[in-house]
C-alpha cells in the first residue's frame, strides 16, 4: 500500500502551529466583525475545506457557513489563469458580512474574480481570511485582511490542499517531493 507521507519532503507547518494560528485568526476575526448582526463565511472548495472547520470551531460568534467550488489549477501545479465557479453559494449574499475563507493565495487572479463577483452581489461588507499566501507568486494584487502564514514559494500540500486530488488529508502543511510531481 502507498503512504502518501513518503511523498513529502518535509513538514513545512505542523498541526499544532496549525491550530495555534487558527485559534489567533479567530480571535482577530471576533474582534473586527463584533458589530456585525450576522457573518457568512464562505469557503472556498475544496483546499479550505479543513482550514474552514477549524475556524468555525474557534469562532465564539454566530456564523453562517456556505460553499463555492473554484478552480484554476485543473491537475497541475500552476494556475491556468482561467477561473472556473464548479459550485456556486446556496445563500444569498446581498446585504450581508461575508468573510471569504480561503486555503492559499498564489497568483491572486482566482480570488480577485471571486471578489469582484461577490462584490457584484451587494455585500454589506466583505472580508478575505487566508491561511496561507505565497507573496513572491502575486501576480495580482487582492486586499486580505487576515493571513494564517507567508510562505515561500514552494508547492504545498496537506490540511486540505491537494496535488492531483491527493494528500488533503495530511494534518500538516508539508512540502511535496518533485518526483511526486511524476
Amino acid at each position: 500500500m502507498r503512504c502518501l507521507e513518503d511523498d513529502v519532503d518535509h513538514i513545512m507547518i505542523s498541526t499544532e502551529r496549525l491550530q495555534e494560528r487558527t485559534l489567533e485568526l479567530a480571535r482577530e476575526i471576533e474582534k473586527k466583525t463584533a458589530d456585525y448582526d450576522d457573518l457568512l463565511l464562505i469557503c472556498v472548495l475544496k483546499g479550505g475545506y479543513i482550514f474552514l472547520s477549524d475556524l468555525s470551531r474557534a469562532l465564539r460568534r454566530p456564523h453562517i457557513v456556505d460553499f463555492m467550488g473554484v478552480s484554476s489549477y485543473g491537475g497541475g501545479t500552476e494556475s491556468s489563469g482561467v477561473v472556473q465557479i464548479m459550485m456556486d453559494l446556496k445563500q444569498s449574499v446581498t446585504g450581508r458580512h461575508i468573510l471569504i475563507v480561503e486555503d492559499i493565495i498564489d497568483s491572486g487572479r482566482t480570488l480577485k474574480y471571486l471578489r469582484s463577483l461577490l462584490l457584484g452581489r451587494k455585500p454589506a461588507s466583505l472580508q478575505i481570511c487566508t491561511l496561507l499566501s505565497k507573496p513572491s507568486r502575486r501576480e495580482v494584487e487582492v486586499p486580505v485582511d487576515y493571513i494564517g502564514f507567508e510562505i515561500p514559494d514552494e508547492f504545498v500540500i496537506g490540511y486540505g490542499l491537494d496535488f492531483d486530488q491527493l494528500y488533503r488529508n495530511l494534518p500538516y502543511i508539508g512540502v511535496l517531493k518533485p518526483e511526486a510531481f511524476k
